[in-house]
C-alpha cells in the first residue's frame, strides 16, 4: 500500500478498534455496576422479554403472598376473639355449677350471678366489635370474603370464606341465662353447653380456612423463590464473566490508542519525501 496524505487509513481503522473497545468496556462497567447481565435490549431480546414477564410473575406472587397472610390475620382475628368467648363460657359454666350447690346461699348465688352477667355481656360485646379493617367478623355480618392468591386473573386464583359466624349472645342463645337460683342455674348449664358445641364448629371451619391458607402461602413461597431463580440465571451479571470482559477491553483499548498514536504518524512519514 503506497503512502497517503488525505486518507489515513490505519487511523481509520484502529479508530475502529477503538471505539469496539470502548463499547465492549462501558458495557461490562455498566453491568457491574446494575448486576445486571442485559443492558441493553439489543444484548438479549428474548431473553429480556422473558425476565420482564417473570419479574411480573414474581411481584405478582409476592403480592398474592401479602394477601394470603393478611387473609390468615383476618381469620386468626376472629379465631383469637372466639378463644377468649369460649373461656368466658367455661367461667360461666363454673359459676352455674357452684351455684347449682347448696354449699352457696341465696347472697352468694347473687354476687355470683352478678360476675356470669357481666361475663355474659363482655362475650356479647367482643362478638360485636371483632372487626378486621371495617368488616366485622363474628356478628353474623362479615358475608363472603374473597382472597386473591395468585399472581394471575382467574377463579382458580382466588379462595373464598364465607365469614358468616355468628357469635353474640343472641345467637348462641345465652342472653337471658342466669345463675341466680339454683333451678337456673342448671338450666343455665345446659345452654352454655349447646353454645360451646357452636363455638367449637366455628373454630374448626376458622381453622380449616387457616390451613388452608398456610399451605397456599408456603406454594407462594416457593414460587417466588423458584421464579427468582429462574430470572436470576436470564437477567443478573456474571461478574467473573463482565470482569475478564473489562480487563480484556482495557488492555485491547490501551493498545489501540498506542497503534493510533503510531497510525497518525504516517503522514509525517510521506511529508518526509515531498521536503
Amino acid at each position: 500500500m503506497g503512502l497517503r496524505i488525505q486518507t489515513n487509513l490505519p487511523s481509520i481503522a484502529a479508530q475502529r478498534v477503538l471505539g469496539v473497545q470502548q463499547q465492549r468496556q462501558e458495557h461490562a462497567t455498566q453491568a457491574l455496576a446494575s448486576g445486571s447481565r442485559i443492558v441493553h435490549a439489543s444484548d438479549d431480546a428474548a431473553g429480556l422479554a422473558i425476565s420482564e414477564s417473570l419479574k411480573g410473575q414474581i411481584r405478582g406472587a409476592a403480592m398474592a403472598r401479602s394477601n394470603a397472610f393478611n387473609a390468615g390475620s383476618s381469620i386468626q382475628i376472629a379465631e383469637g376473639s372466639l378463644n377468649e368467648i369460649n373461656n368466658i363460657l367455661i367461667r360461666v359454666r363454673e359459676l352455674g355449677i357452684q351455684s347449682a350447690s347448696d354449699t352457696v346461699g341465696d347472697k352468694e348465688r347473687t354476687f355470683l350471678n352478678n360476675e356470669a352477667q357481666q361475663l355474659l355481656t363482655e362475650s356479647d360485646r367482643i362478638a360485636k366489635t371483632t372487626r378486621f379493617g371495617d368488616r366485622r367478623l363474628l356478628d353474623g355480618s362479615g358475608g363472603q370474603m374473597e382472597f386473591h392468591v395468585g399472581a394471575f386473573a382467574g377463579s382458580e386464583n382466588v379462595i373464598k370464606y364465607n365469614m358468616s359466624s355468628d357469635a353474640t349472645a343472641s345467637e348462641l342463645g345465652i342472653d337471658g341465662i342466669s345463675v341466680e337460683d339454683k333451678g337456673s342455674a342448671r338450666d343455665a348449664l345446659q345452654t352454655v353447653d349447646d353454645a360451646l358445641q357452636k363455638l367449637g364448629s366455628m373454630r374448626a371451619n376458622f381453622g380449616a380456612i387457616q390451613s388452608r391458607l398456610n399451605a397456599t402461602t408456603s406454594n407462594l413461597d416457593n414460587q417466588v423463590e423458584n421464579l427468582s431463580a429462574a430470572n436470576s440465571r436470564i437477567r443478573d451479571a456474571d461478574v467473573a464473566h463482565e470482569t475478564a470482559e473489562m480487563a480484556s477491553a482495557t488492555v485491547l483499548q490501551n493498545a489501540a490508542v498506542s497503534v493510533l498514536a503510531q497510525a497518525n504518524q504516517f503522514p509525517g512519514v510521506a511529508m518526509k519525501l515531498i521536503g
